[in-house]
């Protein structure tokens, strides 16, 4: 941990400026009656016009005054800049989707996804707040799969995010990073898993996942890039280190930090070694993995090989 915590602090001296300079109701939550049309499903990529990228905000450089961490006071075109969505943990719910400032994302069982639709409106939406993007919007990913997201057009005319259907919301009576006051809310409202479904806590008869299940989305070929994660869940509380493989360049590459992740995010199948030069101990992964103890792997990362 000393290590980890004395290469964090040295990378921080010489990155922290690239990093903040980044790339450009109802209480019981019954929503009011919507309209039979309302709810239209769009496409995220030509009909929403997202842009879907891998890693978080900070591993994107995302600029820290707009997207997840903008003001509510913002304007919708500052809010809406980015959305950043990861597999995370949050008390008692793992793994559960989290924003880009790690608060809970939730989904409501009176909407549906097969079609999107949205029924939380007026007063619930001010309870609720829908997770709302704009044709541009940049929506970062860690853990959850790009084929997942997707938006639907709201009654007011603006488009919400979706994960494998459902329409995504934050909770008004969260203020903290890792709240979880919504869980359970009206026997309706509960934590969204990575793929959309619902998280129940530990005590409930929800499945287990396993923490280090892959998420890639095409898992035959081999990864041209890869997010280290200094700590588990893809946080953004600690550092992280980027590489990519592209034509010339060498399949074994050695890490600038060694010896410090505990999660990754990788576009394909790669292998991790524990020493340098892609020697030592070695494991296959084929997609992103929350937490390297599951594999035995956490902070033992030296070197990784393009490709399995």
């Amino acid at each position: 941990m000393f290590r980890k915590q004395a290469l964090f602090l040295a990378a921080f001296v010489t990155a922290g400026a690239a990093l903040l300079s980044a790339c450009g109701g109802q209480t019981d939550g019954t929503p009011n009656a919507a309209p039979a049309s309302a709810g239209s499903a769009v496409d995220a990529g030509a009909g929403g016009g997202l842009d879907l990228l891998s890693g978080t905000a900070r591993s994107n450089n995302a600029p820290t005054d707009t997207g997840d961490l903008a003001p509510a006071s913002a304007p919708e075109q500052v809010r809406t800049k980015w959305v950043s969505l990861r597999a995370g943990k949050a008390g008692d719910l793992n793994p559960v989707v989290l924003n880009g400032k790690g608060m809970t994302i939730y989904r409501f069982d009176n909407d549906s996804a097969h079609p999107s639709k949205s029924t939380c409106n007026g007063d619930c939406e001010k309870k609720w707040p829908p997770v709302k993007v704009t044709k541009g919007t940049k929506v970062f990913l860690a853990g959850i799969k790009k084929s997942a997201i997707g938006v639907v057009k709201r009654d007011d005319g603006s488009l919400q995010l979706t994960v494998g259907g459902w329409p995504a919301y934050t909770f008004s009576g969260d203020k903290n990073p890792g709240d979880t006051n919504g869980e359970g809310v009206g026997g309706t409202w509960f934590g969204m898993s990575p793929t959309g479904g619902k998280v129940l806590p530990p005590s409930s008869s929800s499945p287990s996942t396993d923490p280090s299940a892959p998420s890639s989305d095409d898992n035959s070929k081999a990864a041209s890039s890869t997010i280290l994660f200094d700590d588990a869940f893809f946080s953004d509380n600690g550092a992280s280190q980027g590489l990519s493989f592209g034509a010339g360049d060498n399949a074994c590459q050695n890490l600038a930090r060694p010896d410090v992740t505990s999660s990754l995010t990788t576009d394909g199948a790669l292998k991790i070694w524990s020493g340098k030069n892609c020697t030592g101990k070695s494991k296959v992964v084929t997609g992103d993995v929350r937490d390297l103890s599951a594999l035995g792997f956490d902070d033992a990362i030296e070197s990784v090989h393009f490709g399995a």
